[in-house]
């Protein structure tokens, strides 16, 4: 009969292979590793990497702490944490050691609240084997996933640099003790997601690094794994089934396969390239992506800034009343309540940030944004003197919607439940750009609010 599998044994999906003969002489197709490792990466790969000679990929993949994982993975997990795994590395055939291996990445599909950025560590999967050798001139590979909650990521990191130092010889007695604590201690947003980074050059050797992004939301993303055998089950029923043999699934799906299926639920993907030949885009621009076309006129416009722009309108502005809201409005220089008052916006590029000057009758004040990095990879950063802020850009219903995610004083991450609460959206009423801004914070209530319009200055 016909066979599939979902496994994710590197020797066992490769060895299938030695089926192959007898699976064509009876007319049936065996397919192994049918899963997101390696099938997904590989159709990913396939799609991201057209023109490129590729050079190096990374991949990574961000259960939600919500997904409930079973006895079997974790025990997996446990057997192989601290050990030898092959890993292709500097154009070499090498070993790396699993769960002690860490590299971060943020998972950011254009204009959705993206994942934070997240720690990922080595992990043992068929990828590894399978994936570079569709690739041939591929010089390093690797994969990691990224569990939270990060504290518990982090203990078992620690476990498994035991194995890797040879004081422990193994983590599988532990695998029931974890297999218990990651079901019950389990905090954070319930979504999910995968990276797959691709740096690679074209045909006249410009260098180009491309990646792709997916977001599941709530129970969604436990699907993923299972997806790639329904899309071979009903290409089958449709009339196009498999070449008879055996070996790995790496080439028995495509990404459309997978778009047709993420649309039926809250998964979303998106690319991202960047170029060294690239023009600079607008700050905007860059952080959106493909988002960035989907944005009202108005919007692009307003955010279509590459040396100086100004825009005027009319504003209301609200202020809070309690000592400690008006001191933190008097620190920003905020402008007073009032009922209307005519506004002007001045954008400055400064050494590839964007100086926003804001004048509210007579009261000027001003920020600095740019474009986050590390940590905040992703993300719009907007300084304020000693504090900075940094917020992903959401597209959403035709407006954009400014999600604080990370802040700092003077360079120092700050928790969030400690940050002033941000409500900030644009979006297009009567034709006009319009702004609103909130701003508060638990000990204080409202600090101010500010909405109006605005019209690009000729």
């Amino acid at each position: 009969m016909h066979y599939l599998d979902l496994a994710d044994g590197s020797d066992f999906v490769k060895g299938i292979s030695a089926f192959d003969v007898q699976a064509k002489a009876k007319g049936v197709y065996v397919l192994s590793g049918v899963s997101s490792f390696p099938v997904l990466t590989a159709a990913v790969l396939r799609a991201i990497t057209d023109g490129l000679k590729v050079t190096s990929v990374n991949v990574g993949i961000a259960p939600s702490p919500y997904a409930g994982v079973g006895f079997n993975v974790v025990r997996a997990i446990a057997s192989y944490a601290g050990k030898r795994v092959r890993l292709l590395r500097e154009d070499k055939q090498t070993t790396g050691y699993a769960i002690t291996e860490a590299r971060h990445f943020t998972v950011a599909p254009p204009g959705r609240l993206p994942l934070r950025n997240l720690r990922f560590t080595l992990v043992d999967v068929p990828d590894l084997v399978l994936v570079p050798e569709l690739w041939p001139e591929m010089k390093s590979f690797w994969v990691g996933a990224g569990p939270v909650p990060d504290i518990l990521h982090r203990m078992l990191s620690g476990l498994a640099w035991l194995v890797r130092l040879g004081l422990l010889p193994s983590l599988t007695p532990f695998s029931r003790l974890f297999f218990i604590a990651i079901n019950i201690l389990r905090w954070g947003a319930h979504r999910g997601g995968m990276i797959v980074h691709a740096e690679g050059a074209r045909a006249d050797g410009e260098k180009v690094t491309r990646s792709w992004h997916l977001l599941a939301e709530g129970d969604d993303g436990p699907f993923i794994p299972s997806m790639a055998i329904e899309a071979i089950l009903r290409k089958d029923l449709a009339g196009n089934p498999p070449a008879h043999g055996a070996g790995p699934a790496t080439g028995a799906v495509t990404l459309s396969d997978y778009d047709a299926l993420f649309a039926k639920r809250t998964i979303y993907t998106g690319r991202r390239e960047i170029t060294a030949s690239t023009a600079p885009m607008p700050l905007y621009h860059t952080l959106l992506g493909d988002a960035w076309h989907a944005l009202p006129e108005q919007l692009r416009v307003m955010h279509d800034v590459t040396t100086v722009k100004s825009a005027s309108g009319t504003s209301s502005v609200e202020r809070g009343k309690s000592p400690l809201a008006r001191l933190a409005a008097a620190c920003f220089r905020f402008p007073p309540a009032a009922e209307t008052c005519p506004v002007n916006v001045r954008f400055v590029i400064e050494n590839g940030h964007e100086l926003w000057e804001r004048q509210f009758g007579d009261t000027r004040f001003s920020s600095v944004q740019s474009s986050g990095r590390g940590r905040s990879e992703w993300l719009m950063v907007e300084r304020f003197g000693l504090l900075s802020f940094a917020m992903a850009l959401v597209a959403e219903n035709d407006r954009l919607k400014l999600v604080l995610r990370r802040w700092n004083i003077l360079g120092l991450p700050m928790p969030l439940f400690l940050a002033p609460r941000s409500e900030a959206s644009e979006s297009v009423k009567n034709g006009l750009f319009h702004f609103d801004v909130r701003i508060s914070h638990p000990l204080t209530g409202l600090i101010v609010r500010y909405r109006g319009e605005l019209r690009p200055d000729p």
